[in-house]
């Protein structure tokens, strides 16, 4: 196991970290279905015994469970061999009070005095205006640093570029933050400028979704044909991973495992992480599997947000970003998971009444009335 300096911190992490949102299941339903406990405590506890130090979990992760099966694994002298992360959850903050009960709820479930990492979880501007300031949250978090509950405070963030800047400069004394990386994802939320512009104030990158929830590693056979004829023989999983690696800024790179076989992957893509960066004809290798994804959308949209605000409050490049990534990944369960839990329903294709004043103002001359049906069958 290769490891790296946390940012500004005198810490040496591991390169892979595991995540606990997609532990195994007694089921086939994923991160909705129960933890299978057994299996869970087996996976987290070899990923330690072979160098694994970063254990990142959260409140709401498998309806609320994944804190105490992670806690359960971190028994019998494991909680020492490791960094511990947990997440605020912040959408369910409605009092300064509410920081206090969560943390110690939180320390209960995972059988903890101390939390390593804390994360204000799932940050963007409203939740840092309209959350995070209004109660004061900062200040509580500081307090339960003094008080020895949490090592160090960060965030973890879906927004767009310019939030995740504002709130890097909101607080001097953010020392870590968490987002959402892989090479399909360089101007998505954060981006390529956000990582760099976090680590050029201190702050310490670790990296989720680098396989973009499993997309990259099952890619369509014109995209795997890409992997499979270039010279070095590295599986999709293993060359997304390196590629979010050969970025010094990242320190620790999350990945979500269901199974054994994903975890032995894992760490065998960690154990043969190189010091020297990938090389130009790796990096064009990536770009052309980058293009061969692209290459499959089927609506032209490059959101650049010219169609909103819609008179009925729909979505438009928002369900059209996730229509595509359903055609782009052949991943309809994925975009569908988003469609219903993320957007609101008054924000759904559904809602659109066909006006036309989006199709006016569309430079792609994309025409998305006409669209809308279709993409709320596809996803709801």
């Amino acid at each position: 196991m290769k490891y790296r300096r946390f940012g500004k911190l005198n810490e040496q992490v591991s390169a892979l970290g595991f995540g606990c949102m997609r532990l195994p299941t007694t089921d086939d339903k994923g991160r909705d279905g129960a933890i299978n406990e057994k299996e869970t405590i087996r996976m987290v506890r070899s990923a330690v015994d072979r160098g694994v130090n970063y254990i990142d979990t959260a409140y709401p992760y498998h309806n609320g469970a994944s804190e105490i099966v992670t806690g359960k694994a971190l028994k019998d002298g494991y909680r020492k061999k490791v960094k511990l992360a947990t997440k605020s959850p912040l959408w369910a903050v409605n009092s300064a009070d509410d920081f206090d009960k969560f943390l110690n709820e939180q320390m209960r479930k995972l059988q903890t005095e101390h939390i390593d990492f804390y994360l204000l979880h799932s940050v963007d501007k409203k939740r840092w205006e309209n959350t995070v300031l209004k109660f004061n949250l900062l200040k509580k978090a500081e307090d339960a640093i003094k008080w020895g509950k949490i090592g160090h405070l960060g965030f973890s963030f879906h927004d767009e570029a310019g939030p995740f800047k504002m709130i890097v400069d909101g607080y001097d004394n953010w020392e870590f933050c968490q987002i959402q990386y892989n090479y399909m994802d360089t101007e998505s939320q954060a981006g390529t400028n956000g990582l760099k512009y976090a680590a050029s104030k201190g702050l310490a990158i670790v990296v989720m979704e680098p396989l973009l929830g499993g997309r990259l590693a099952n890619p369509p056979k014109e995209v795997k044909k890409i992997f499979e004829e270039y010279t070095v023989k590295y599986s999709p999983v293993q060359w997304a991973l390196q590629w979010v690696w050969n970025h010094p800024e990242v320190s620790c790179v999350l990945s979500g495992m269901s199974n054994m076989q994903q975890l032995d992957e894992n760490i065998q893509s960690a154990d043969t992480l190189s010091d020297k960066p990938l090389s130009n004809e790796d990096l064009k290798l990536i770009e052309q599997a980058r293009k061969g994804f692209l290459k499959r959308q089927v609506i032209p949209c490059t959101k650049c947000g010219y169609c909103v605000p819609c008179p009925k409050g729909v979505d438009i490049p928002g369900v059209i970003d996730l229509y595509n990534s359903a055609v782009i990944y052949d991943d309809v369960g994925t975009s569908h998971f988003a469609y219903t839990h993320f957007v609101p329903e008054e924000k759904r294709a559904n809602m659109c009444d066909k006006c036309g004043v989006c199709e006016e103002k569309c430079p792609q001359s994309i025409k998305p009335g006409k669209l809308m049906d279709n993409i709320h069958k596809k996803l709801k």
